[in-house]
């Protein structure tokens, strides 16, 4: 499953704002830091505020702040909002032995996308940051080691 690059750019956004839910990120700090405009950007966070994922803040000081819950947010919830998920339809029955290969490719793609999304129907918000942070320290302790 390939994303498009607004649902990544979602995705980034949410466990950006899920690791500080309390702290009001204004959307070019996030779009610095990705390297995107924060005119985009800002169309993705508006999704996400109407979602009701994100809290938009106005005013000095303001941005946007995580708005959920982050152990019940799946990525499946955030990849939905910005992917067409529907199953793809093959088989154009250009006779009998090209249809049956059609449709077992297609078969075997169904598949495929279903365990993509079983898996991103999985794995929480609260899961990616815990793997963040373990990738982090174990990347801090690689440094330490090549520096000692």
């Amino acid at each position: 499953m390939r994303l498009q690059t607004n649902t990544s750019l979602a995705l980034f956004s949410v466990l950006e704002f899920a690791r500080d839910p309390s702290r009001h990120i204004p959307a070019s700090e996030i779009a610095d830091k990705y390297g995107v405009s924060a005119h985009h950007l800002a169309k993705v966070l508006a999704e996400l505020a109407r979602a009701g994922l994100l809290e938009s803040v106005r005013g000095v000081g303001g941005g946007y702040r995580f708005a959920a819950n982050p152990k019940r947010v799946t990525l499946m919830d955030v990849i939905q909002l910005f992917e067409d998920l529907s199953p793809t339809v093959a088989a154009r029955n250009e006779g009998k032995d090209a249809a049956a290969i059609e449709r077992a490719l297609a078969a075997v793609l169904s598949e495929i996308d279903e365990l993509a999304r079983a898996t991103f129907g999985s794995i929480t918000l609260a899961t990616m940051l815990r793997l963040v942070e373990r990738q982090q320290t174990a990347s801090s302790a690689a440094e330490r080691n090549a520096v000692a």
